[in-house]
C-alpha cells in the first residue's frame, strides 16, 4: 500500500489521478485497504459523504482514533475479499494493494529485511507465519514459492540453503533470513534492489494469499458496486497490475477470440466501463514527494447496470503454486 498517515506530509499514492478519474466523488465509498487512512481522508475531502474503512490488520484500528471520532467513517476489521458482505450498493471502492509503509516500518511485524524482527509477515496477525513456511515447507515447495510468487531465478539454490540452515537452528528472524538469501546471490550492483527483495515478497504473498485475495476482492467489488459506481485499484508490481487489467478487460466486455477459427465466445453484457485505457503512473512531482510511488499503477472502471457474474480466473494471469494447479 502507498497509504500515508493522516498527519504525514505526503499524500496517498496516485490520489490526484484517482479523484479526477472518479469525479464527482460522492455518496458511500469503501476503502478496502484502510491502512493509515490516507485514501479515506482524501475521499471525504473530495466529496464522499461516508467511507467504510476495511483492513485485515487489527493494529490499524489501534492508531485510528481520529477516524473513530468522525461520524462519516465506519471501520471494519475484515479482508477486502469479503467486502460485499460488509457493504452493498456502493458509489465507489478503492483498493491500495501490497504491504503498507506502516507495516514495513514496524520491525516486530517481520515484513522488512532492513530491520531485525520476528519472521512473521501476517497482515491479519493470525494463521501461518513466514517462519512456519521457511522452517516447515519442503525444499521443493520453498523453491516453488520463491519462483512463482517472487520470480526469483535462484529459487532452488536459496531453498536448498534454507533447508540446510534450518537443520542446525530454526530461522526465526528477518535479518538472518536476509543474510542466508544474500549468501546465495551475487553482490548487487549500484542501483539494484536488495538481494532478498524478491524472496521476501514471495514469502509475504504466500503467507497472506495476496493473489487469491485480489481475485476474490475484484469479484466482490463487482457485486458490491451500484450502477455508476467506481472501482479504483492501485498496484505496486506487474503481476497484480496484470490481474487487474485482465479482470477489467474480461468483465468490461473486452474478451476477444484469440483467432478467427476459435469457437465464438458467448456475448456477455459488460459489467464495467474502463475509464483508464492504460495504467496511470505517478508524476515527477509525486515521485519527488514519495519515492515509494515509483512502481505504482492506477486502473479505474465504472460499474454498469449489467448483472454481476464470475470472472474466469484461469485467464487472469494469477500465479499458482504446483499444488494449486
Amino acid at each position: 500500500m502507498g497509504t500515508a498517515a493522516a498527519s504525514a506530509p505526503h499524500i496517498p499514492v496516485l490520489i490526484g489521478p484517482l479523484v479526477a478519474a472518479c469525479a464527482p466523488v460522492r455518496g458511500t465509498w469503501l476503502d478496502g485497504t484502510f491502512g493509515a487512512g490516507g485514501y479515506t481522508k482524501h475521499l471525504l475531502e473530495a466529496g464522499a459523504e461516508h467511507v467504510i474503512g476495511v483492513d485485515r490488520d487489527p493494529d490499524v484500528f489501534k492508531n485510528a482514533q481520529w477516524a473513530v471520532d468522525d461520524p462519516r467513517i465506519s471501520l471494519v476489521e475484515d479482508t477486502f475479499s469479503n467486502l460485499d458482505a460488509v457493504a452493498s450498493d456502493l458509489d465507489g471502492i478503492v483498493l491500495d494493494l501490497g504491504v503498507s509503509s506502516m507495516q514495513l516500518d514496524q520491525p516486530d511485524r517481520g515484513f522488512s529485511f532492513m530491520r531485525d524482527g520476528p519472521l512473521d509477515m501476517r497482515m491479519g496477525q493470525e494463521g501461518t507465519s513466514a517462519a512456519d513456511i521457511v522452517n516447515n515447507a519442503s525444499e521443493t515447495d520453498l523453491a516453488d514459492i520463491l519462483f512463482t510468487y517472487g520470480e526469483e531465478r535462484a529459487s532452488r539454490r536459496i531453498a536448498r540453503k534454507l533447508v540446510a540452515e534450518r537443520a542446525s537452528e530454526p530461522i526465526e528472524g528477518t535479518l538472518r533470513l536476509a543474510k542466508i538469501i544474500e549468501s546465495c546471490l551475487p553482490r548487487p550492483k549500484p542501483g539494484q534492489s536488495h538481494p532478498a527483495t524478491r524472496s521476501f515478497q514471495a514469502i509475504r504473498i504466500a503467507v497472506n494469499d495476496e493473489y487469491g485475495q485480489l481475485a476474490e476482492g475484484l469479484e466482490a467489488a463487482e457485486r458490491a458496486l451500484k450502477p455508476g459506481g467506481h472501482l479504483a485499484v492501485v498496484t505496486f508490481h506487474s503481476v497484480e497490475d496484470r490481474m487487474v487489467k485482465r479482470f477489467l478487460q474480461q468483465r468490461g466486455g473486452g474478451q476477444a477470440n484469440a483467432n478467427r477459427y476459435a469457437p465464438a465466445l458467448e456475448v456477455v453484457q459488460p459489467a464495467f466501463r474502463i475509464l483508464t485505457k492504460k495504467a496511470v503512473g505517478p508524476s515527477e512531482e509525486e515521485l519527488a514527494q514519495n519515492p515509494r510511488a515509483r512502481s505504482a499503477k492506477l486502473r479505474v472502471a465504472q460499474r454498469t447496470d449489467a448483472p454481476a457474474g464470475p470472472a474466469d480466473r484461469t485467464k487472469l494471469g494469477m500465479p499458482q503454486l504446483r499444488d494449486q494447479r
